[in-house]
């Protein structure tokens, strides 16, 4: 039994994310459909993490184990000739078999594009938003979120994950050219956290005593208390570090 492991990409905008669903068409889906074409047989393509419906990925890690013989050049080749245009297989290769492309994860970075000028180009992969963004005073609101604290108050409610705690490594923001770009890096998040982070850091800005005010929504453990996600379409996965 050979395990392989894939760096992936896609534009999650016509997926209803990544995990397979009854009836909804996931990344996680269409890939295992090809796999299971190739190798003729049954495949279990695990993730390193799910990502939301309209969420892209520009760096999603999976493997699978295949009893196959397989040429990897070949087998790329031809994964990636199988698939929609809009998911790509960057790199295969093989590794040991005990590695698991879910649980031995260690970090997860995300990116969040905001645009300030209107754009066709720009629709399906960032936020327009036309408020104003003081990047300076976002990156020191955004440390109140770095260290291992509990974030109920950014998810969405799923009783699979009863552990609320996440442990963020890094949050920032920068300008660059037309955009905004929001990076986070933790070692896992919530069902819709880093949306929820997001958008409550943009309102945050319109409010007196920020720092206070986001203590208190962090301390609340409420999510009724945070504001609205911002959109899908603005996020990506962006690197898995093992």
């Amino acid at each position: 039994m050979k395990n392989y492991k894939l760096i992936i990409q896609y534009d999650g905008t016509e997926y209803a994310g990544w995990q397979i669903q009854k009836n909804s068409r996931t990344v996680q889906q269409v890939i295992t459909e090809v796999l299971e074409t190739l190798t003729k047989e049954k495949i279990n393509l695990i993730g390193s993490g799910r990502t939301d419906s309209g969420v892209h990925a520009l760096w999603q890690t999976a493997n699978f184990k295949t009893t196959c013989e397989v040429d990897i050049y070949r087998f790329k080749h031809s994964l990636n000739s199988m698939l929609p245009f809009d998911i790509a297989v960057t790199t295969m290769q093989e590794v040991d078999e005990n590695f698991n492309a879910r649980f031995d994860a260690r970090k997860r970075s995300y990116i969040y594009l905001i645009s300030k000028t209107k754009s066709p180009f720009y629709k399906n992969y960032s936020y327009f938003y036309h408020q104003k963004v003081d990047v300076d005073n976002l990156n020191q609101l955004s440390k109140i979120f770095i260290g291992k604290k509990d974030f109920t108050s950014f998810s969405k409610k799923t009783p699979e994950q009863e552990n609320k705690i996440c442990n963020i490594y890094d949050a920032r923001w920068r300008k660059q050219g037309e955009m905004i770009l929001f990076y986070i890096q933790a070692d896992r998040y919530l069902h819709g956290m880093v949306r929820a982070i997001t958008g409550t850091l943009l309102r945050a800005q319109e409010k007196e005593n920020q720092e206070i005010f986001l203590n208190k929504i962090i301390e609340s453990k409420n999510r009724e208390m945070a504001f609205e996600s911002v959109p899908a379409r603005g996020l990506f996965l962006y690197k898995v570090e093992y």
